[in-house]
């Protein structure tokens, strides 16, 4: 039998080969996450890798910093003319990657490439408030909305409305977001490396203070204790996202920080409301009785994660902070399902992806369902291939999460609920309810915070006692770092600006 310390250093020596991280020098910085991007296009699928990697490369209109102050961004400033029209005077002398110059009509590009669904179905919704951008000069930018719209400036901070180059775009055609990706932020776009890696370069002629490090390489690495290994080693400088399994270890590691912070992120499992059996009420309640979700929490998430009672966490403005969690009773759910016409159970599927912590999610909700008659099959799919397919309804039920960026209630609950965004948009659950479309469409076109308050409380109120999702937990983000790495400042929202970090 192999000693405990020759076992560990072959692991390591296995991991950095399979992995191939391949070394960069030391002014350079390697980061770790969970899993590969699915494309350099902000307007691509708006998944957490991919936005994380993108806002290193582009810059938004509106800048939201980690305390959720908007600032100006590649606007200085802007004024409201009325209540349906804004007006952005733009920065001057900012060049793109490619050495264009920086306009109003990239803005106006951008923007209308972004409403349209055919050219952005992941992002569309987030600028569907838009009816028209008008160039007024070339610093100049008028931006008209169909109705008010209260969190206006919160998504012209979302990093999918980060601005594109329309030369690079129309050039690159279907190579861009996977060969070209040109912005005017303060790294630049080097290679991608599918699977592995994504290299970024500083860019020298940014408008601002240049970044303090040279590069940075995004390493996606999928098995959470590899990626706690090589953070030990110095085979990466930061890692994305430290699973419970390995906090309490890497807090002993000589060489090495934690930063946990609260974040705007839930995880739920997913119904596909448009089939049966998801399509009656009663057996997604019985689903949500039956699943033990304090075991979830102490066992999957230690430490890392609260119980959630509705949609969206306690630290997202309008949120519902007094729903009451699904008890965990047997019973009940058993009676629910006979109800409904299963009084044997029936058999299904569930679909996760590579990410450990929603594996065991995923085992541990189908020992519960097998005790209430439900034999569940988990599937394991890759990532990209897990987002068009949910996007496109074709499974059961599903394990994701959603960030709501904003940190206001309109993007946690406008996405994934309303049935304007069916499929990849966000409601990947195909549910949607009269009211509750009423009451979103009111929550984001009132200017009277309380009425938008109003409005985004009921809205979960139905929400949770329709029960699209079980819901699951709202999670704190763990980040490991080597201890020669400083000015790493975390964002809610989970896309760190990594411009400040220097590596001693």
């Amino acid at each position: 039998m192999l000693r405990r310390g020759v076992f560990y250093f072959l692991v390591m020596l296995i991991a950095v080969v399979l992995l191939g991280g391949g070394t960069l020098q030391a002014e350079n910085l390697i980061v770790a996450q969970g899993a590969d991007i699915t494309s350099l296009d902000p307007h691509g699928e708006n998944d957490q890798p991919s936005a994380r990697v993108r806002s290193q490369i582009y810059e938004t209109l509106v800048y939201q910093n980690e305390d959720l102050e908007l600032l100006p961004g590649l606007a200085v400033s802007w004024e409201d003319i009325d209540e349906l029209t804004w007006e952005f005077k733009l920065r001057e002398d900012v060049y793109f990657h490619n050495g264009e110059l920086f306009t109003a009509e990239d803005v106006k590009f951008t923007l209308d490439r972004l409403k349209d669904p055919e050219t952005a179905a992941a992002g569309a919704f987030i600028v569907g408030f838009i009816d028209s951008v008008e160039v007024i000069d070339d610093y100049t930018v008028r931006i008209i909305t169909e109705y008010p719209f209260a969190p206006m400036l919160s998504h012209l901070a979302h990093s999918v409305t980060g601005i594109l180059n329309k030369t690079a775009v129309e050039e690159a055609g279907d190579d861009y977001g996977v060969r070209v990706a040109v912005g005017t932020g303060p790294f630049m776009f080097a290679n991608w490396s599918t699977g592995s890696h994504v290299d970024l370069e500083r860019y020298d002629d940014y408008w601002g203070d240049n970044a303090l490090v040279e590069s940075i390489r995004f390493r996606a690495i999928p098995e959470t204790t590899v990626r706690a290994i090589e953070v030990e080693t110095g085979g990466v400088d930061i890692v994305y996202v430290v699973d419970p399994v390995d906090e309490a270890r890497l807090e002993e590691a000589p060489d090495v920080y934690l930063d946990k912070h609260d974040t705007f992120a839930t995880t739920y499992i997913g119904f596909n409301a448009q089939k049966e059996p998801y399509d009656d009420v009663r057996v997604r309640k019985a689903i949500n009785h039956a699943i033990d979700i304090d075991a979830i929490v102490e066992y999957v998430y230690t430490g890392q994660a609260v119980r959630a009672g509705g949609p969206i966490s306690d630290t997202v403005w309008g949120a519902n902070t007094e729903l009451e969690p699904y008890a965990h009773d047997h019973d009940l759910a058993r009676s629910l399902l006979a109800a409904a016409g299963y009084p044997d159970g029936f058999s299904t599927t569930i679909w996760t992806n590579d990410n450990p912590l929603r594996m065991q999610m995923a085992e541990m909700l189908q020992a519960d369902l097998s005790l209430i008659g439900i034999d569940v099959e988990i599937q394991v799919l890759e990532w990209g291939t897990y987002l068009q397919d949910t996007a496109d309804g074709l499974h059961d039920m599903f394990i994701l999460g959603w960030v709501s960026v904003t940190g206001d209630a309109d993007y946690g609950l406008y996405a994934l609920f309303h049935e304007d965004n069916f499929g990849s948009a966000g409601n990947r659950t195909f549910w949607a309810s009269p009211r509750v479309n009423e009451l979103l469409d009111l929550g984001r076109t009132s200017s009277d915070p309380d009425e938008r308050l109003a409005a985004y409380l009921e809205a979960q109120e139905i929400i949770a006692d329709e029960a699209p999702w079980v819901f699951i937990v709202h999670t704190m983000e763990v980040n490991a770092l080597r201890d020669n790495i400083s000015g790493f400042i975390p964002h809610p929202a989970g896309h760190h600006d990594l411009s400040r970090v220097t590596k001693n």
